[in-house]
């Protein structure tokens, strides 16, 4: 496989989630199901299962919601669902499949049944050989990018999933609907550090 398609490959989970027109919808969609009564469009119960783990892991609820209470999982499940196209989700199939193949040949488990401690061994290796995406100036990187894991992508779907969650954007972040009044040459103490879009 040569360079550009390992980069094309690797690229789908965050190229085809930071750009989606219908994210808005899909994020209002989910909003309405409750977890009990959820049947995942794309997933199958065993890989929705993995990637509920896997945000709930990432995520968990402190004294800001998880991932889990936001519904993330679901909402990723609604872009795999209605954005990827055959090629997409079938390699999204087999890495999800790898994924947990790994976990299991590693400490015996599927990741979903394995303890918080052992949990957090295996994305700590994950994160180490996943490499990490250049820094990027309005969606655009910077530099050549390297090839990373498909963890590592998934790791930024769910960070995406996250902070574009309507509770996250009101309640976590700072938040001023737009159009918001002009305040002109305000102390930075005064705004904050952390905003929503």
């Amino acid at each position: 496989m040569d360079r550009r398609s390992a980069l094309k490959r690797t690229g789908i989970l965050a190229g085809a989630t930071l750009a989606l027109p219908t994210a808005l919808s899909l994020l209002q969609a989910c909003q309405s199901e409750n977890r009990p009564e959820w049947t995942p469009e794309f997933l199958t119960a065993e890989e929705a299962l993995l990637v509920s783990s896997l945000v709930d892991t990432l995520l968990p609820r402190t004294d800001t919601p998880g991932g889990l209470d936001v519904k993330a999982d679901m909402f990723m499940d609604k872009v795999f669902a209605r954005t990827y196209d055959a090629q997409s989700q079938q390699y999204l199939r087999e890495n999800l499949a790898s994924l947990d193949e790994a976990c299991i040949a590693g400490y015996g488990e599927a990741f979903a049944d394995l303890g918080e401690t052992d949990r957090e061994a295996f994305l700590k290796e994950e994160e180490a050989r996943g490499g990490s995406f250049n820094p990027g100036v309005w969606g655009t990187s910077v530099g050549e990018q390297e090839p990373v894991s498909f963890y590592r992508n998934l790791k930024s779907m769910v960070v995406w999933a996250y902070v574009t969650s309507e509770e996250v954007g009101k309640n976590v972040l700072s938040y001023d609907p737009v159009p918001g009044a002009y305040k002109g040459c305000i102390p930075l103490s005064d705004v904050g550090y952390r905003w929503s879009l």
